[in-house]
């Protein structure tokens, strides 16, 4: 190419599932080339087809980053007959909760299948490992965290609670998703006197009280104090109905 000809960025190719090089950023954009070249000088932006399907193929911040990891982990799984509910803060999103996501996508799988799952998801590309913990697989989509959690909240993921799931879409990819009641026990089970962020879960326990069944999740609960403490937060609060002295006793 001569210096009196025009440089053209091509457009990259869209993100896919795999592992993402360390420190690599996830997207790049134009102007970063410009300011490496030293100036728009000489630089010509492509247009056309392939210019707007890789644009519009970005995700538009780590919110979406995180909803397409989910999407394409999802969508393998669902494809291949894994039994499977979507958790965490992506599932709280699915029932109308606001999109402020967490770090990673959580999805509960039976601890029998775990295996199973785990040949799936390398054979789609994905790099899967086991961490320390005893309950939970690891994965990396699209440069994201993939929790495959087969024990929540110290008990077993079971047949019963993935059958209880509700099937919604997740930005336009339909998957099971754990109930409002069974999300809000396992959070509330998880309490501990090393974990205990209350602030974390009250705006879960705002956006879905109308579809949570409280009585379930007290019973499911049980005397445990760091869950009764949180209730009683949120009876202060007026985000459920308190307990009446007959219920209490």
């Amino acid at each position: 190419m001569s210096r009196a000809e025009p440089r053209v960025l091509e457009a990259r190719r869209p993100l896919r599932c795999g592992p993402a090089r360390k420190g690599a950023l996830m997207t790049q954009h134009a102007d970063d080339d410009v300011a490496r070249h030293g100036g728009a000088a000489g630089l010509r932006l492509a247009t056309g087809s392939a210019a707007d399907a890789f644009a519009a193929s970005l995700p538009v911040d780590r919110n979406q980053a995180i909803l397409e990891a989910a999407k394409q982990v999802g969508a393998i799984l669902k494809r291949e007959g894994h039994p499977f509910a979507l958790a965490g803060s992506v599932a709280v999103y699915a029932h109308g909760g606001a999109q402020n996501l967490q770090h990673d996508v959580d999805f509960a799988i039976l601890p029998e299948d775990a295996p199973n799952v785990a040949e799936t998801l390398r054979e789609a590309g994905l790099e899967v490992r086991t961490p320390p913990e005893d309950w939970l697989l690891k994965a990396d989509c699209m440069g994201q965290q993939v929790d495959l959690i087969f024990e929540l909240a110290h008990q077993p993921v079971t047949r019963d609670l993935l059958a209880r799931a509700d099937e919604l879409s997740v930005d336009s990819v339909f998957m099971p998703v754990l109930s409002p009641t069974d999300l809000l026990h396992s959070l509330l089970s998880a309490f501990s006197e090393h974990h205990c962020d209350f602030g974390a879960v009250l705006p879960i326990a705002r956006a879905l009280r109308e579809k949570v069944d409280w009585d379930a999740v007290r019973r499911g609960c049980g005397d445990a104090p760091m869950p009764d403490a949180f209730f009683y937060f949120l009876e202060r609060l007026e985000v459920i109905e308190p307990r009446s002295e007959e219920q209490r006793s």
